[in-house]
């Protein structure tokens, strides 16, 4: 791996790197295929909710761990953790470089990599950083969250799942839900209330092993097909008091942070990953089913086309932010909220253009295969946080506006 100090690395040097890496081991993503097809040739399924199977999220680890062991994997990330030290600006630059080649989907690894790993990294002890933050990043271990209850959704802070202290560790016993990933994660990181006091105020996080006695993992069927989200049990589960993430009762504070990191990495990749909003495949797409011409599919394509043009300069201004020294903050609740209109804007364009053809499989390419797209777009509206939390956060710590009663 190579950790030559920043100011020897060209940034076109790098990227020439980063090209000859991707070359040697996989092959460049077709240019063409089918007219708007936002996965090509071949399989045209569209999804926001694929659920991952076990062995995709292998196929996910396998590739990671080739990619951190040629220096790609944590660019930004301490040496002494197996990173590069380098600023993200080169992470930016592999990321584009690597979009032009056909790579593992690295979505059975974006919660882990997006979520749990820098939480992590910001509130674990030395033990914790020294036992996970190269395996999650290498691919090693995946990680999952577990935060929402079945009485604990948008209300975090009533969350029920109990941690009581014995000696040096702790007996967690509750239940989570929505567990996005758990039936292929080794590491969850966990909200457990911790004392009687008030709300806020009496939660402690902790980063648990998913194969320790006690841990039962069940997948939920979605109306979509899949069955990517998961319930997950705790009896009795015993975790040492170094997995604590933060000061005892102040685990409000490292789930809050978990939660802009998830608001950045869900607004962050606007489905840019899966091409859902390259405008042009959009276009291309609209055009092959005849329908370019029609005032109100030129209408919807317009607006999201204004939609994702401004996402994509909020979320430029977000990064020189975070670039300048500056703390993520509400702004990431603004990229969650373009997100899911932006997403809603492509189901209505989707939809409109499609018009009887998404209703019913009839073998077409690009046709029935939005129906689970458009089912799943709701969804979004409600991980990360739903809409309406995310309009409080930004009327109350923007706009300035009073709480809620």
């Amino acid at each position: 791996m190579t950790n030559t100090p920043e100011a020897q690395i060209d940034l076109d040097d790098f990227r020439k790197e980063a090209e000859g890496f991707l070359r040697n081991h996989v092959s460049p993503r077709p240019k063409g295929g089918r007219p708007g097809g936002v996965l090509g040739d071949g399989d045209d399924r569209v999804s926001l909710f694929r659920g991952a199977t076990t062995a995709e999220a292998d196929e996910a680890r396998e590739w990671r761990r080739t990619v951190f062991d040629a220096g790609f994997g944590w660019i930004s990330g301490p040496e002494e953790f197996g990173g590069r030290g380098l600023p993200r600006r080169y992470e930016k630059a592999y990321d584009s470089v690597e979009r032009g080649f056909d790579t593992p989907s690295r979505s059975p690894l974006g919660v882990s990599l997006g979520m749990v790993a820098p939480t992590l990294a910001e509130f674990g002890g030395a033990a914790v950083r020294k036992h996970w933050l190269k395996a999650l990043h290498r691919g090693d271990s995946v990680g999952c969250q577990l935060f929402s209850e079945p009485g604990a959704g948008s209300d975090l802070a009533a969350v029920s799942t109990k941690a009581e202290a014995d000696g040096d560790h702790w007996i967690i016993t509750g239940q989570k839900v929505w567990t996005s990933g758990a039936h292929f994660s080794d590491v969850g990181l966990l909200l457990a209330r911790t004392s009687p006091g008030p709300r806020h105020g009496n939660l402690t996080a902790f980063v648990i092993d998913m194969t320790t006695p006690g841990v039962k993992v069940q997948p939920l069927r979605q109306m979509t097909g899949g069955s990517d989200f998961n319930e997950v049990f705790l009896d009795a589960v015993v975790v040492p008091d170094e997995n604590r993430l933060g000061e005892v009762d102040q685990g409000w504070k490292v789930a809050m942070a978990t939660l802009v990191y998830e608001r950045g990495a869900i607004g962050g990749s606007a489905g840019g990953g899966s091409g859902l909003f390259r405008m042009e495949r959009v276009a291309a797409m609209v055009n092959h089913l005849g329908c370019g011409d029609n005032p109100a599919v030129r209408e919807a394509y317009a607006r999201l086309h204004s939609g994702v043009v401004c996402a994509k300069n909020m979320r430029s201004r977000a990064e020189a932010g975070t670039k300048a020294g500056h703390a993520p903050g509400p702004e990431m609740s603004l990229s969650k909220l373009a997100l899911t209109e932006n997403l809603a804007a492509l189901s209505s364009l989707m939809s409109l253009a499609l018009g009887p053809r998404l209703l019913a499989d009839t073998g077409e390419w690009g046709t029935y295969a939005w129906t689970e797209f458009i089912l799943g777009v709701p969804g979004f509206r409600l991980g990360g946080g739903t809409d309406e939390i995310q309009r409080n956060i930004i009327g109350e710590r923007v706009l300035g506006l009073p709480k809620e009663p």
